[in-house]
């Protein structure tokens, strides 16, 4: 690991269709492990050399950090080429998978039985997310904390379902703690407008509203002010027009200021790990084994908080 910024190392001989998983390439040894390790099997079917589908899924879902691990964790993870012959040609015979396909995944038990439905969508995380969480489920595995939180901020993104505003008020860091615990908020950030403190929120419109939001807020006296992307003043409901924002270089201060900061987190992870900090909470139980690992190099000694860990997890 290194203080400069990548922490991670992964296997460079992978086909950027691979990602950064360590994939076996037999069907046989994948069951063979599979009943040694009591772990299902999770295939991926993929075209290597690949047209910018399979590229685009090998660069961006199988290369998060998150769905990395577990993947690597609780799985036996085989790929199988869907363009090549022998070996790789019999399993996609035996699958009835076609030739030359964008990306499928499959999730069998040991002795190759299909445990959960087949995923064919490659375009999403959640969708990817949500496979992996059901075949935990179905073979008698604890589903990580930080998988369900992955899922919930995914599914968010994937379907364009996050909206933001911000809410003015005299300390942004007890805003950031107050507001953060709201169900459906999945980050926050602290920062400045028209030279007062605010706090930018992003919220899942499928499990709150903007309204429940204030209201929470005000009640935790945290919403002294409302800023919204709207284009004139809302008299009625005390509603600004959104001015230029500045972040906070404190940011998650709660975060900053603990051990944990070295610790690259998703959006959701670094709302929900600040909160918990806050309040005395422990903070480990949201974050994955990989993640913890970090705290033990003493040379990880950089505040990731600002940094997306996508792009600071792999050397």
């Amino acid at each position: 690991m290194s203080i400069q910024g990548q922490l991670f190392s992964y296997n460079k001989q992978n086909p950027v269709e691979l990602g950064k998983v360590s994939w076996l390439r037999n069907y046989d040894d994948a069951l063979k492990a599979s009943a040694e390790r009591n772990q299902p099997i999770l295939i991926l079917f993929q075209e290597v050399p690949g047209c910018g589908n399979c590229t685009t899924f090998g660069n961006d879902i199988m290369s998060h950090p998150l769905i990395v691990e577990v993947i690597e964790s609780c799985f036996i993870p085989l790929c199988i080429y869907n363009n090549q012959g022998g070996h790789d040609k019999k399993i996609i015979e035996k699958y009835k998978e076609p030739a030359w396909n964008n990306p499928v995944i499959r999730i069998v038990d040991k002795n190759g039985m299909d445990i959960v439905e087949r995923q064919p969508d490659f375009r999403f995380k959640s969708k990817t997310i949500f496979s992996i969480k059901e075949a935990l489920m179905a073979s008698g595995q604890e589903i990580p904390k930080y998988i369900e939180i992955l899922l919930l901020e995914t599914n968010v993104l994937d379907n364009k379902k996050a909206e933001e505003f911000y809410l003015g008020m005299y300390c942004f860091w007890k805003g950031e703690k107050e507001i953060g615990v709201i169900n459906g908020v999945i980050g926050t950030e602290a920062g400045y407008m028209f030279g007062k403190e605010v706090v930018k929120i992003v919220y899942d419109t499928d499990r709150t509203n903007m309204d429940d939001i204030i209201t929470k807020a005000k009640k935790a006296g945290c919403a002294d002010a409302i800023y919204a992307p709207i284009q004139k003043k809302d008299t009625k409901n005390h509603i600004l027009p959104v001015g230029t924002y500045r972040k906070d270089p404190e940011d998650k201060y709660y975060l900053t200021t603990s051990k944990y900061k070295v610790i690259p987190m998703t959006l959701l992870q670094k709302t929900i790990v600040n909160r918990a900090i806050s309040i005395g909470e422990d903070p480990s139980v949201y974050l994955s084994p990989r993640q913890l690992s970090v705290l033990r190099d003493k040379k990880s000694t950089k505040n990731q908080t600002g940094n997306n860990i996508v792009d600071v997890w792999y050397k």
